[in-house]
């Protein structure tokens, strides 16, 4: 093997792969990376063996074959050049990696490309075309809602739907739950558990990408495709739960207020709150509601007041202070309206005017008030 490029070419490359290296005792393969010339082009692959990304980028080269060097070495090596030619070439006597640059030479070992597993290929699948934006926004809207539960890998994931034109993405951790919709252009109608990491990659790397995305799938594995970059995941195995059934229908008592303001007011009362409990305490009386926090084990306590449009009853209602954070960090919208119907059930936020077709629904779980 022997090819040549730019460091900062190859950096650019490689960097997006470094969250999907894996470490496994019982196969140190994948803590390496891939190498793979293929008529001018270099493919780097890493694998965690759930997930697999691809990335590649074209390389002055008149060979075609593939080498395994270790992810970490390979990366702080290029990080230490400034950005300059380098030359590559492979020792098959010392099965070295040998690299030229400037002023040095250097090497690494590698291993046979043989021993990396391989990629999932996809037998019987489907495809179809996601527009950018919708992606990207579906996946900021759900992700943060996941489990980190690994003993219930099913809400580990966000579920995506796809049918008469539309796809859904829904996420909970059975504390709050996030249901986002928009319009595609698409026939097809599917449903699928997608793990978190493969949504964290393309969250990072869709941040530049203006072109669509293809989404090829079967009952097993998903595969989106975008510019040079392929991630392949493995799909969570079971049925979602019924979601739909946790979002109350009935919801008479209607809070409106901008959602910075909210937001602000959480973020100074929660200071003060119980830090295991997250416990705040919104009282809403007329066109005023109290936003109070207490840890009374350390004699801390704080209350705001803040005016508000409200249609309903007077209520008083606990929440975990995190989770509404979390939520009104994630919305962009200027004002969100809270749906209420009793301070036992699940309080709905949305955002007052929602963009075209695209529909976000958020749902916080009460908690039991201290008094």
């Amino acid at each position: 093997m022997k090819f040549i490029t730019s460091s900062e070419q190859l950096l650019n490359t490689i960097q997006p792969l470094i969250g999907i290296v894996g470490t496994n005792p019982a196969l140190p393969i994948i803590e390496n990376l891939l190498l793979e010339i293929d008529n001018g082009h270099l493919h780097v692959k890493a694998t965690d063996l759930e997930t697999t990304i691809i990335n590649s980028t074209p390389v002055e080269s008149d060979s075609n074959s593939s080498i395994a060097v270790n992810a970490k070495l390979l990366l702080d090596t290029l990080k230490a050049f400034p950005a300059q030619p380098l030359t590559f070439k492979t020792n098959e006597e010392t099965n070295t990696l040998e690299i030229s640059s400037e002023k040095g030479s250097y090497s690494l070992a590698y291993l046979n490309s043989d021993e990396f597993p391989n990629t999932p290929e996809l037998d019987d699948s489907k495809s179809t075309l996601l527009n950018i934006e919708t992606l990207k926004k579906g996946i900021k809207n759900t992700l943060f809602a996941t489990t980190n539960d690994e003993l219930r890998p099913v809400i580990s994931g966000v579920y995506v739907e796809i049918s008469n034109n539309k796809i859904l993405f829904v996420a909970t951790d059975a504390h709050k739950l996030v249901k986002y919709e928009n319009s595609i252009n698409s026939a097809e109608n599917t449903s699928f558990i997608v793990p978190k990491k493969p949504l964290q990659l393309l969250k990072n790397n869709l941040t530049d990408i203006d072109s669509e995305v293809k989404l090829q799938y079967n009952k097993t594995n998903a595969i989106f495709s975008f510019k040079n970059m392929h991630i392949y995941c493995r799909l969570v195995d079971g049925t979602y739960p019924n979601y739909e059934a946790v979002i109350p229908t009935e919801n008479p008592n209607i809070l409106s207020l901008e959602r910075d303001l909210l937001l602000n007011s959480l973020k100074r009362v929660s200071i003060f709150s119980n830090q295991t409990t997250r416990q705040i305490k919104f009282k809403i009386q007329g066109s005023e509601i109290n936003i109070s926090g207490e840890d009374i084990d350390f004699s801390n306590k704080a209350s705001e007041q803040l005016k508000c449009d409200y249609d309903g009853q007077d209520i008083e209602i606990g929440f975990n202070g995190k989770f509404l954070i979390e939520i009104l960090n994630t919305l962009e919208t200027k004002k969100i309206n809270m749906y209420f119907s009793s301070p036992s059930k699940a309080a709905i936020i949305k955002p007052e005017e929602n963009e075209g077709s695209e529909k976000i629904l958020m749902l916080v779980m009460p908690v039991m008030l201290n008094n």
